[in-house]
Formats: C-alpha cells, structure tokens, sequence
C-alpha cells in the first residue's frame, strides 16, 4: 500500500518517478503525483519537488517536528534521503547522505530525537543566510532539547527561552503556530496551564490552516483536563466536551485510528466524571475498537485501565453485574502494566482488584478462593503504596481493604473484623480532621459498623473499645455537614448509650 507522496510539475514526474524506480521496492510504498492533486492530500505523509525539495509541516505527529532547510536543494540523493529518513530507514538514508554531510547531520539528528539516542544541541553560527534559517534553528534547538536525550542536562534551562524566540521569529503565521504548539505542550507537562492556555488562544487566532487549528485546540483540550477538580466546573467542562469533539471529528475524517483512540478514551474520562456512565462505556468501546487493529499495546493497556476503572466505578454505584467486566478489563491492562515496568499503575490495579474479588457474586464454597485472591492483592497494593512514600494512597487501600475483610467468609483461626478495626485505624492515622474530614468521617463511620461484630477476651477490651466507639462517633457531627452522615453517627451513639446502660 503506497503511503508516501511525492508532488511535483507534470513534467517532472517521469524523471522521479525513475528515481523511485531504482530503489529496491521503493515504488511500493511512495508514489509520484501531479502537484495539483495535493489540494485533497489529508495527510501530512508527502513532500514537494518544485524549485527544491519541500516538507510540510508535520502536523499529525508523524515524524519529529524538526525543521529542514526550505527548500532543500534538489539532487537524487537529497530526494533519496529525506525519502528514507521520513520512511525510518536511517540507514539509507545515511548512505545517500554521504556527498552531503550538512543534511547528514540534520538527519542524524531527527534520528537521535526519535530514538532516544544521545545528542548534544548544535552550537549557534556566526550568521544567518535568511530569516527562515534564523527561526529555525532557534525552533530546532527547542525541540532538541524538549524531546531529545542530552548529553548534559543543563540545556534544559535555555529550553523556554529558544522557544519564546523561535515563536517571535517566525517568518509567518504558519509556522508561529507550529512553534508556539510544541511550547505549550512544554508548558502543559511543567503545569504552568495558564501560560499554555494564553499561548494557544493567540496560536488559534491567527489565519492558520484547518490542521494547526484542530492540532492546537487538542492540546487546548488537554490544558483545561488539567484543570479539572473536584468539584468540577460545568463551564470548563462544557469547554472540554466541545471542543474534544471537534477535534475528534477531524481526526475521525483523517482516518488518524490512533488519534482518534486517544480522543474516545479521554471522551470517556469525562462522561465518567459527569456520571454519564453508558455514555462513557461507549466510547471506551470504541477506542478499544480502533486499538485492536493497531500495533500500539501500551495504548490498548490504557484503554483497558480506563475501560476497568470505568465498569469499576459503576459496580461500586449499586451495580454489580459490572464487576466481573471490570475484572477482565483490569486483567488485560495488566499484561502490560507489570509491577516492573509499572509499579503505580500496577497497585492501582491491585487495589481495584481486591475490592471486585471481595465483591463478586459467587458460589457460597468459592468465596474462600475469592477473598485468598483479593488478600494477596490488597497486600500488593500496600507494597507499593506504603505510610511512607504515599500516605493519601495508603489509607485509602486500608480503608478498602478493612472493608473488604468485613464481606470474606468467617476465618478459622483469626477474626476478619478485629483485622478490619486495625486497617481501619491505619486509615485514621492518615485520614486526619484537619486534612481529609470527609474521607475520615467514612472510614469513622465503617469502623463503627465493624467493632459491633468483634469478640472482646475480657472486659477491659469491651471497655476501651466501648471509649473509642463513642469517641469516633461523637467526632462526626465536627468533620461533615452532611445530615445523612450525621444522622448515621447519631444512631452509632444511641445503640452505644444503650450498650452503657448494659454495661
């Protein structure tokens, strides 16, 4: 299937064409075309022979946003190598390469930034031939050092800096834009989202092409992702929906399978949060859908860890017919996200994992099995996330894991409601009033429901179990404003009072 274009003069084309002919089944996968039929090329996947070699801006995220010499002078071997370098044959392309050593320099370095290879960002010259080559070395520069492996860590602190001159250097909108994209998805991964934000509003505002308008709005997307907290904006998220919508419509029309995949699993984070959960499931269907058919195991992973934390959070809403789809989705996320390659994401894993275990409807004789298999989970998690290096985490997983062990069939040897008090505990340790009121209040309120069913050894323990019952419970009503929850601790200390009397 040819999926490389090369455009150029009619009269040009025998000429190229016989070029491509030369090369071992190059013809199979680029061919030459008329340069007037790259008015309906979508894709970004084509170069141009006319008056030199010229490349588009790469706005599909194809190659390295690194940019050559415009235009690049044209000769076979010129044509031959940027051929090969846009087709990853770097080796090939080394080779056409070999009468040229200034493109064989620009080529080995789109080679070092796409394979992680180290690479040390080229020295300023003395001048500057035209505004275009001063522009695009100081762009060039930038994205070596955002993207590339260096060989010294301290170019980084120049980075912000050569992108803000490439962005005011450059010769039209077009490529301002192109710059000004790749700054602020810097500035997105350094959290500074409001600096990100302003610099793509101006990108969009400029008369740019349909493709750097959509390219930038997925990044403007992903700026106001990172502003979502609880609770949750309707305006940014209105923002959010329309405008990954239109974006996903494009990429849908480019037939970009991969872009669009990310498109639906973010699509479906945000029908989650709303509580548009079928909404949500369809998405993450469809992505899964798109990703079956690529080779991109890491992104299918993803799909999976959303598609189960998805099925997860709706199990935990009063449906449980999802829990065992949530299993499997987690599962298949897992084969990927292992505890090696993986830790954080392998014990969020681990933890969701122990609460389905404990919860998934069963025969009565297999639950031993199921609460062994939540068991060893709950322990993976706690691993990973520790008092030490993840405290919020931590609590959380004891917290769940104390309410998993309250639904485990009754144990011989120990008491799974003394164990749940003391992971309970755990949880309080951390789930303090002055940070976590509401989180404490409900591990207050499950501790409760579990110390009813602990067998003391002797009076003493009643006793002082008796004392922090009512203590907790008499904490409540000074952590939460919720009347439900309130009213729920006011029941604990009427059935304490009348245990006093009993006492």
């Amino acid at each position: 299937m040819n999926i490389f274009s090369i455009y150029t003069a009619a009269e040009n084309i025998a000429e190229i064409q016989k070029i491509i002919d030369t090369q071992f089944r190059l013809n199979e996968v680029v061919t030459v075309t008329d340069l007037t039929g790259i008015q309906t090329d979508s894709t970004n996947q084509y170069l141009i022979v006319n008056d030199g070699i010229r490349l588009p801006i790469d706005w599909n995220n194809e190659f390295p946003p690194y940019l050559f010499p415009l235009p690049l002078s044209y000769s076979q071997q010129n044509l031959l190598a940027i051929l090969y370098a846009r087709l990853n044959n770097y080796e090939l392309a080394y080779a056409c390469c070999e009468n040229n050593q200034p493109l064989l320099k620009e080529i080995d370095t789109v080679n070092c930034i796409q394979n992680g290879i180290e690479i040390t960002p080229v020295q300023k010259p003395g001048y500057f031939e035209s505004p275009y080559d001063q522009y695009r070395f100081l762009h060039n520069q930038a994205i070596t050092i955002h993207y590339g492996n260096l060989t010294n860590s301290g170019w980084h602190q120049q980075l912000d800096q050569y992108y803000a001159s490439a962005f005011e250097q450059a010769t039209n909108d077009e490529w301002k834009a192109f710059t000004g994209k790749h700054r602020a998805t810097y500035l997105l991964d350094q959290e500074e989202l409001n600096c990100a934000e302003k610099l793509l509003e101006s990108c969009i505002s400029f008369a740019i092409s349909e493709d750097a308008r959509h390219e930038l709005m997925s990044v403007q997307y992903a700026v106001w992702m990172k502003q979502l907290a609880v609770p949750y904006d309707k305006v940014l998220l209105e923002k959010i929906k329309n405008t990954l919508w239109q974006v996903l419509q494009y990429q849908e029309k480019k037939q970009n399978a991969a872009q669009s995949a990310l498109l639906l699993i973010d699509a479906s984070h945000i029908a989650n949060i709303t509580d548009s959960f079928a909404e949500s499931l369809g998405y993450i269907s469809r992505a899964i859908n798109l990703l079956d058919d690529l080779d991109l195991p890491e992104l299918l992973a993803s799909a999976h860890y959303r598609k189960g934390t998805l099925l997860y959070t709706w199990s935990q809403n009063g449906n449980p017919q999802f829990l065992k789809p949530a299993m499997e989705a987690y599962q298949r996320a897992l084969k990927v996200f292992t505890k090696e390659q993986a830790p954080d994401t392998f014990a969020e894993i681990q933890h969701h994992l122990g609460v389905i275990y404990s919860e998934i409807p069963d025969e009565v004789r297999k639950k031993s099995i199921w609460a062994a298999v939540s068991i060893s989970s709950f322990n993976e998690a706690l691993s990973y996330f520790t008092r030490e290096s993840n405290p919020y985490e931590y609590a959380r997983v004891c917290n769940n894991f104390a309410n998993a062990l309250t639904k485990y069939p009754d144990a011989k040897l120990s008491d799974n409601y003394a164990k749940a008090l003391s992971f309970y505990r755990d949880a309080l340790e951390i789930r303090t009033a002055a940070l976590y009121p509401g989180e404490r209040t409900l591990t207050i309120l499950n501790f409760l429901e579990a110390a009813w069913q602990v067998a003391q050894p002797n009076e003493f323990a009643e006793q002082s179990l008796f004392k922090e019952m009512t203590r907790l419970a008499s904490e409540v009503k000074n952590l939460v404003d919720d009347d439900f929850l309130r009213d729920q601790a006011n029941r604990q200390l009427l059935r304490l009072e009348e245990l006093r009397l009993v006492l």
